[in-house]
């Protein structure tokens, strides 16, 4: 079996730090906006968006000097959001890879997300290389960051080139690497200062003439450095690619730029938040089963809610209205200052329907209704109630609703019971005892004869309490014609035993 040529695709998106902001914030796109690092009165411009690159915001521009441009927006820089944002691309480079390296480019000094692609082999996947490299741009673009894709054969060759273009995709032919990377400046290299002003010097100012140069004299005046530099400029420098492994997991932060005390302007945070998230999922082929809101409140306290519908979605707008009506319920106590939402992923449900099967209520319709009811009366109170282990009566408690397993339920199809109807409140009957079991009662105006009886059975669930098993039930066959009854009848032998004292709690079907 042969191994398939060498084939890289970079992903290479610049101004991250801005970028990875301007993400959650749409609102923003428009303007120019600058993102600030370090601590008042030191902070300086990391970052910059085109329009405010437009205006002559520069990087490493301090505070003072940015006050000059009052129309610029100013943002301080979030390492939490930066690093959702890497994760996020990283997992969307990984649907089209396996294997994927982030690096860091020298001369971006961390202003820049750059990520290698082994993409050899996958062409019968994806399809030939330049339509692999726009499903990666589209891909990325859907979580609104703007980047480029150079596919080529050399690792270092496609990131010099797409340190150098704009936004959109390029492939570099196999063995056109010297020609097309020839036209570019030199500062698309890892130049050290001492390089760039000798090769200034010189009147090297493209990587065709660098790589024009005899290689001896350049090694005997640079060193090792002037070589790597020249394989770097024809692009055959090697590159080991060292695949990283990053964990799945759908999460999204935002640090707000004043507290946030309303409800409203908390959703609107929230509905930018998700939006990331379900196109993150829907990217998959997943959708959202749960999602935990932490929010960061004034005090250094936290306040985190979690919602789970019956079934996995990616609606927008229901997320939206159940995260909405579980705030209302359970608001925080405090002004909020970041808001962190996580989401646990599960497959999407699709349900095939008969042609003549009727229409079945949508799912979201019931999760609506619960989070309504539960907003009123309190999470404790609706659900499912489910029977408790203990021998006291009509002992239960409240559950949230679970759609149960195929498996479960083909199991509980299968097997037959009976059923028990419990009489609440428990029935007076008039018994007739023989030899100290019953033998005949009435019951609703009837009188039956007892065929069969089972028991006593003593029973109490407040074994703590001073009646210990104070409840003598006897189970009953009786007949009363050509009717037949079964039935449960109990009473309390402590008491003074009287004909009144027997009660039916429950009838068998």
């Amino acid at each position: 079996m042969t191994r398939p040529a060498p084939l890289y695709a970079c992903l290479y998106a610049r101004e991250f730090p801005v970028q990875a902001m301007l993400r959650l914030r749409p609102a923003l796109r428009s303007t120019p906006v600058a993102v600030l690092q370090g601590e008042p009165p030191r902070q300086f411009v990391c970052s910059r968006n085109v329009r405010a690159a437009a205006l002559g915001i520069a990087a490493g521009m301090t505070r003072a000097e940015l006050d000059v441009f009052p129309t610029v927006v100013r943002l301080p820089h979030s390492l939490a959001e930066e690093g959702s944002a890497r994760t996020a691309l990283l997992q969307a480079a990984g649907q089209f890879s396996p294997r994927v390296e982030l690096i860091v480019p020298e001369p971006d000094d961390g202003t820049c997300f750059c990520a290698i692609l082994d993409i050899a082999g996958t062409e019968k996947l994806f399809g030939p290389p330049e339509k692999s490299g726009r499903n990666l741009l589209e891909s990325v673009r859907a979580l609104s960051i703007q980047a480029a894709v150079v596919v080529s054969s050399n690792i270092d060759a496609a990131i010099c080139l797409a340190r150098s273009l704009p936004v959109r995709i390029a492939v570099i032919p196999a063995g056109e690497e010297a020609a097309t990377l020839a036209p570019l400046p030199l500062s698309v290299l890892p130049l050290a200062p001492e390089h760039a002003e000798t090769f200034a010097r010189w009147g090297i100012a493209t990587l065709g003439a660098l790589a024009a140069l005899p290689e001896k004299e350049l090694i005997a005046r640079l060193g090792q450095q002037g070589q790597r530099l020249r394989q770097l400029a024809r692009g055959e420098a090697q590159h080991l690619l060292v695949p990283a492994e990053p964990e799945f997991a759908l999460e999204e932060r935002m640090e707000l730029d004043a507290p946030v005390e309303l409800l409203d302007s908390l959703l609107f945070v929230l509905g930018v938040l998700l939006d990331q998230l379900i196109a993150r999922a829907t990217a998959h082929i997943l959708a959202l089963a749960s999602v935990t809101v932490v929010l960061a409140l004034e005090g250094g306290s936290t306040h985190t809610r979690t919602v789970r519908p019956a079934l996995p979605n990616n609606d927008r707008s229901l997320w939206l209205k159940l995260l909405h009506l579980d705030l209302q319920a359970h608001p925080p106590s405090a002004a909020i200052f970041a808001v962190t939402v996580t989401a646990e992923p599960g497959s999407t449900s699709k349900v095939q329907m008969g042609l003549f099967s009727p229409q079945l209520p949508e799912p979201s319709r019931l999760d609506v209704t619960l989070a309504r009811i539960r907003s009123i009366v309190g999470d404790s109170r609706a659900g499912r109630a489910v029977l408790e282990d203990t021998h006291r009566p009509d002992a239960f408690r409240v559950a949230p609703f679970v759609i149960p397993q195929a498996s479960a339920v083909a199991a509980m199809r299968g097997r037959s019971r009976g059923a028990v109807r419990r009489l609440r409140p428990p029935e007076l009957v008039s018994v007739t005892l023989c030899r100290r079991r019953p033998s005949a009662f009435v019951f609703r105006n009837q009188r039956y004869l007892v065929e069969q009886t089972y028991g006593p059975w003593f029973s109490s669930g407040n074994w703590w309490g001073a009646e210990l098993w104070s409840m003598e039930k006897w189970d009953i066959i009786a007949r009363a014609g050509s009717d037949t009854i079964c039935c449960c009848i109990a009473r309390r032998p402590m008491r003074p035993p009287t004909s009144q004292d027997w009660r039916i709690e429950a009838l068998y079907d």
